[in-house]
């Protein structure tokens, strides 16, 4: 399952990503967010911590330095 998160992550980062431009208001940007947390805690608890990072990252939310606990 870490396995295929990561490899779907990295297709997007080198795919779609490009494609949007540099638009995200944290750092580490959300998709290297991603990456981080998957590898450190793992799949289950790594996709949870990025999927609510994506869920904080709009033009409400002031972004800023945010890393991976």
């Amino acid at each position: 399952m870490k396995a295929l998160l990561l490899g779907m992550l990295g297709v997007y980062r080198y795919a779609v990503s490009p494609l949007l431009g540099r638009n995200c208001r944290f750092h580490p940007s959300c998709s290297e967010y991603a990456v981080e947390a998957v590898e450190r805690h793992g799949a289950m608890r790594g996709g949870w911590l990025a999927f609510k990072r994506v869920g904080r990252c709009h033009p409400f939310h002031p972004g800023g330095y945010d890393p991976v606990p």
